[in-house]
C-alpha cells in the first residue's frame, strides 16, 4: 500500500501511515516540511546547522521507533510533538555541554505537550512498576487484585471463586493482598 501525497505538506496522518509502510517518501516530506523549524530552533540557542541535523535525525528516530512499536498516539500536532522532542533533546545537550541558552521560545502548547509526554513516561514508569509488585505479589492475591480491579468481577464472585464463606471475608482478603501490594509498590 502505498500513501500518496496531496500536497508539499503531508497530513499527520499520512506520515504515520507512510512510516507503518515504509516509505522512503514520507520521511522525506518530514524531512522538508519541518527540519526548518528545528533548525532555527537550534540557530537561536548557541547551536549551528549540524547540530541541528544531529537533533532532527535523533527526534525522527523516537518518532519513528514510537509509531513502529505501536505506543505513538497524537495527543497534539506533529508539528507540535516533533518540535518538542528536538527541543528536549537539544536542552539535554546544551545541558551537558554546560551552554548558556538564550531566546528559548516557551509556547505555551509545546509546554503542554512536554508535560504531556513526561506524564505519560511517569505513568508507563509507575505501571511498569505495578506490573512487577503485582507479580511479586503471589496467589491468591494477584488473582483477586485482577479479577477485583481489572476485570471488575463483584466480591460475591470472588467469594465463590475462592471459596470463602461470605463476602466479608472475601473483602478482608482483598484488604490484606492490597496492603501487601501497596507495601511491595512503595518499596521498589
Amino acid at each position: 500500500m502505498s500513501v500518496k501525497f496531496s500536497s508539499s505538506l503531508p497530513t499527520d496522518r499520512e506520515v504515520v501511515l507512510g512510516i507503518l509502510n515504509n516509505s522512503v517518501e514520507a520521511l522525506n516530506k518530514l524531512y522538508a516540511a519541518y527540519f526548518p523549524m528545528v533548525l532555527q530552533f537550534i540557530l537561536n540557542n548557541n547551536g549551528d546547522e549540524d547540530d541541528a541535523k544531529d537533533v532532527y535525525q535523533e527526534t525522527i528516530i523516537v518518532l519513528y521507533n514510537k509509531i513502529k512499536s505501536g505506543s505513538f498516539e497524537l495527543s497534539s500536532k506533529l508539528k507540535t510533538y516533533i518540535y518538542s522532542v528536538s527541543r528536549r533533546i537539544w536542552l539535554k545537550k546544551l545541558a551537558q555541554h554546560n551552554k548558556k541558552t538564550n531566546n528559548i521560545a516557551d509556547f505555551e502548547d509545546v509546554l503542554a505537550v512536554e508535560e504531556d509526554i513526561e506524564q505519560h513516561e511517569q505513568k508507563d514508569m509507575q505501571f511498569d512498576k505495578m506490573k512487577v509488585a503485582l507479580e511479586s505479589l503471589g496467589e491468591p492475591c494477584k488473582t483477586i487484585i485482577e479479577d477485583f480491579y481489572i476485570h471488575d468481577h463483584s466480591m460475591q464472585e470472588i467469594c465463590e471463586k475462592f471459596g470463602y464463606t461470605n463476602t466479608d471475608n472475601a473483602k478482608t482478603q482483598k484488604y490484606k493482598c492490597l496492603q501487601r501490594l501497596k507495601k511491595i509498590f512503595f518499596q521498589s
